[in-house]
């Protein structure tokens, strides 16, 4: 591979790289291209990774508005199935990073399957996002590609670019995080979620475990993935009405990686001009 460049996109034809490359990754019809152009005209922003003249990776996002203020809602990125696990994922993002703080951007936001630790990983551990909101079956029923056979549950990232949080990387420190939840092996040797009796949260912080391969489990068993779905849903949800937040992942050797949750207003999110 050779070095991977990055550069905004604002033309029809780069646009039509992005659609081409839509597709492969997803399996899925693209977005139109005057709606994404239509975006980047008006405060939006795609992102494109490049080895050489190859369109390999990009993210697109458009503008947002809520609550009296404006922010950048990332909605899609994709990296050529050739160049995953490389790192362009995070490079993006950090390019998005930049030009946003030149838009005068502070916040950013993008949704993800809260069952995609790898996913999760990135957003949180990497990118120093939080997420506090859980959306039920955010894009309804989908019958095809990836995300096919399941309520197409999300959890939103909230990345606050000015913030201590991103700029200088805060991790909650001396942190005691209860673990009540155990996992045992089904008979397909896929993981199966045990939760306690009882699950009030009311500690520092709590671990909760997210198969490492989704995609697999849904092929392999897709009555344990919805099992893991509707679990999972109950479990972020009671700890988000608490106030907790999703800060981090923690990485195993074990058929799970566990997410980590501490109470929000422990977070340092302001901004640096508040």
């Amino acid at each position: 591979m050779n070095q991977i460049t990055m550069r905004v996109l604002k033309t029809v034809e780069e646009m039509k790289l992005v659609q081409q490359l839509e597709e492969k990754v997803w399996d899925m019809a693209a977005i139109p291209v005057h709606q994404t152009l239509t975006a980047v005209k008006n405060g939006g922003l795609i992102i494109g990774a490049f080895d050489e003249g190859k369109l390999v990776g990009f993210s697109y996002s458009f503008a947002g508005f809520k609550n009296k203020e404006a922010y950048l809602c990332s909605h899609m990125l994709g990296i050529h199935p050739d160049y995953q696990l490389q790192g362009i994922g995070k490079k993006l993002k950090e390019q998005q990073l930049s030009v946003a703080k030149e838009m005068g951007y502070k916040l950013i936001t993008w949704t993800f399957d809260p069952l995609e630790s790898r996913n999760a990983y990135l957003n949180v551990s990497k990118l120093y996002g939080i997420a506090g909101t859980y959306i039920e079956n955010c894009y309804g029923e989908m019958t095809g590609g990836i995300n096919a056979g399941l309520p197409t549950d999300r959890l939103q990232i909230e990345w606050w670019i000015t913030s201590d949080r991103v700029e200088e990387k805060w991790m909650p420190s001396n942190m005691i995080f209860d673990n009540p939840f155990q996992t045992v092996l089904s008979e397909q040797n896929q993981p199966i979620l045990v939760e306690p009796d009882v699950f009030d949260p009311t500690g520092q912080g709590y671990e909760v475990p997210i198969p490492q391969q989704f995609q697999e489990m849904k092929k392999a068993s897709p009555e344990t993935a919805l099992q893991w779905r509707l679990q999972i849903r109950k479990i972020i949800q009671t700890l988000f009405s608490k106030g907790y937040a999703l800060v981090a992942v923690r990485k195993t050797v074990e058929p799970v990686n566990y997410y980590q949750f501490v109470q929000r207003t422990t977070i340092p999110l302001q901004t640096k001009e508040s």
